[in-house]
């Protein structure tokens, strides 16, 4: 009985050319889990129908699988249409991990970076349609061209210093300038569409009594 068994797919695959060496080792898998007692083996077409129905019933759901599941990696390799999130600071250290989770959950994202070849050198070559960069100073507020924002639905603000004195408060790069003025530039700067505003912010987290300057 093995015999028969085992030649059903290839006596099937001779008859439907269409059928490919996948779903003829689908049927070989499948006739091994069938097992044909010696009361139905003398009712060969019988039993070549019912296992020829049920194999095909397999078949179509495994296409059905397969199609949803490249639909779903399709569906995951296209950036969302209804969701553009602007990250400012995006070269940060802060700013890096929240830019590349953006990436890896394939939402379409737009930075404001000083220097716009630094997201070539963080984040690699990527599709304009996922990854935008412009270039701009959160310091500065004519830097904030309205071009900047538009269609965009959430904004992180990732901009930051060091909370006490350090060569990065070089080049007016100060707690005053960077974190109070660059996001009051950018918060004033954002269209009402905006939906959510989220600040990441650690100033002065460990000495709060300590703060270097005062508002």
């Amino acid at each position: 009985m093995a015999s028969t068994t085992s030649t059903l797919p290839m006596a099937f695959a001779q008859r439907h050319h269409s059928v490919t060496q996948r779903q003829v080792l689908f049927f070989t898998k499948f006739s091994n889990r069938v097992s044909l007692s010696s009361s139905l083996a003398s009712k060969r077409s019988c039993n070549y129908n019912c296992f020829y129905a049920k194999a095909q019933n397999a078949l179509n759901e495994e296409a059905v699988e397969t199609k949803s599941s490249e639909l779903k990696k399709d569906t995951q390799r296209t950036p969302s249409s209804s969701k553009l999130v602007l990250v400012a600071g995006g070269s940060g250290g802060v700013g890096q991990l929240v830019v590349a989770s953006l990436l890896q959950q394939n939402i379409k994202s737009r930075l404001i970076l000083r220097n716009p070849d630094k997201a070539t050198e963080l984040f690699g070559e990527q599709d304009k349609e996922k990854l935008q960069v412009f270039k701009g100073d959160t310091r500065k507020q004519g830097d904030l061209d309205p071009s900047m924002f538009e269609g965009v639905t959430h904004v992180i603000c990732c901009t930051g210093t060091t909370a006490f004195p350090s060569r990065r408060w070089d080049d007016d790069n100060t707690p005053e300038r960077v974190d109070w003025m660059g996001v009051k530039n950018l918060v004033s700067a954002l269209p009402s569409s905006v939906k959510s505003v989220v600040l990441v912010s650690s100033i002065g987290v460990t000495k709060f009594n300590e703060l270097p300057w005062r508002r």
